[in-house]
């Protein structure tokens, strides 16, 4: 970065000194820090906004499973190398009940508290088969929480079934879907979208869904995808709308986003992949450290940050603990969307435990066990290595005579 004019760096001193002293800061304000702040100075100020929504040195992970029911699809997502188009019989899938409880059944097993479960826009799938397939599960597993779908996925069924977003949301949830994660986000600039996700929910609607799911009261998360070229403005756009519609749900219902997780887009197979651009997409582990230190700043009104190992990898996931995020994420023990874009995941899709742990810590900080919403199970301390001890040869007993984690390495 070239030397900063006095001037500038005078302006970011005094925008930094704010966030210190718990003050909001300006989209004009965060585009000068993203544009010429110190990266280290960023991590300050984002670990000191970390102490004063999250404070202390627990960092929380989560023991679930992603499920995918389908992955026939017709949106045509540029970045996706994962869906198959209908009538695709070597490819595309619809898992049966058989299958998709014998995950469920391995994930309690393994000590998941979640699933969480997507597919495609699959046009042969009836409005009814959402409904039936989380009351079923509910009903045949009713200690596991069912965090579903997402934004895009509640607007096509609702169109399958001629429903509004808050007929097919009221049903889902008295079926059992307690949770309504922030999947298909990407980048929510509609100038961005047009271009690489043209088929799929704008962010009007995007933001809809989820203000019925916030009004509804289901927990739900923001994500975000960077490294499609986009220009900082768009990469700020999302976060003011998304610091704007929390501010709206919050004051209307008391309830909003309880989590933000942001990545590196995935190109690996996929049309973009494939572009005459494709050198030009993406984005450094730099560019992510930057742009989560900068999140944690901005959406001082989102509770908590989740580190994104599953395509970060485990170092970086390591340092984002230090640009202000309080969240490991999970231990997926399953991942297929992003491991076909070739991450991480792809060779390795679970980080057990102990290796979260041992992340966690040797990051500086102490791990937790949580729920879906960020309440803490168990923490495991220093001196609690004897209950530690336990319960990981507890999991990795019922791992072991599953063969899920079966000769699993760690990929740093």
């Amino acid at each position: 970065m070239p030397p900063i004019e006095p001037a500038i760096q005078a302006q970011i001193d005094q925008i930094l000194a704010r966030v210190h002293d718990g003050g909001r800061i300006s989209y004009d304000e965060a585009m000068t820090l993203y544009q010429h702040a110190d990266l280290l100075d960023l991590a300050e100020a984002a670990n000191a906004r970390r102490q004063q929504v999250v404070p202390g040195d627990v960092v929380t992970y989560l023991v679930d499973r992603n499920i995918n029911y389908t992955n026939v699809c017709v949106t045509d997502c540029q970045f996706c190398n994962f869906y198959a188009l209908p009538g695709d019989k070597e490819k595309g899938y619809v898992n049966s009940k058989l299958i998709l409880g014998n995950k469920i059944k391995e994930a309690l097993e393994l000590g998941a508290t979640r699933i969480l479960m997507q597919g495609g826009h699959n046009p042969d799938l009836p409005y009814e088969y959402y409904t039936d397939l989380v009351s079923w599960i509910h009903k045949t597993f009713p200690t596991i929480e069912i965090n579903a779908f997402s934004p895009s996925e509640i607007q096509y069924m609702s169109e399958m079934g001629n429903k509004t977003w808050r007929e097919t949301l009221t049903e889902l949830k008295a079926c059992g879907m307690s949770g309504l994660p922030g999947g298909g986000g990407e980048i929510l600039d509609d100038e961005i979208r047009h271009r690489v996700t043209p088929k799929k929910i704008m962010t009007d609607d995007w933001f809809g869904v989820m203000k019925v799911a916030h009004e509804l009261g289901l927990v739900t998360t923001a994500t975000m995808v960077i490294g499609f070229r986009e220009e900082l403005r768009n990469r700020m756009n999302h976060l003011q709308r998304l610091r704007d519609e929390q501010d709206d749900s919050l004051k209307r219902f008391g309830n909003g986003f309880n989590a933000f997780i942001s990545w590196t887009v995935q190109i690996e197979g996929t049309p973009l992949g494939r572009s005459k651009f494709a050198s030009e997409y993406g984005a450094t582990s730099t560019e992510y450290l930057r742009h989560t230190a900068i999140a944690r700043i901005f959406l001082d009104n989102i509770p908590h940050m989740s580190a994104s190992w599953p395509t970060q990898g485990a170092k970086v996931g390591q340092m984002a603990l230090h640009f202000g995020c309080d969240d490991f994420g999970s231990t997926m023990i399953e991942e297929n969307v992003v491991s076909a874009a070739g991450a991480i995941t792809k060779a390795s899709p679970v980080m057990l435990p102990h290796e979260i742990h041992r992340q966690i810590r040797e990051a500086g900080f102490t791990p937790a066990q949580r729920n879906t919403n960020y309440e803490v199970l168990k923490t495991f301390a220093q001196t609690d290595a004897e209950a530690e001890l336990q319960s990981i040869q507890d999991i990795e007993k019922a791992a072991s005579a599953q063969g899920n984690w079966a000769g699993v390495t760690l990929i740093e």
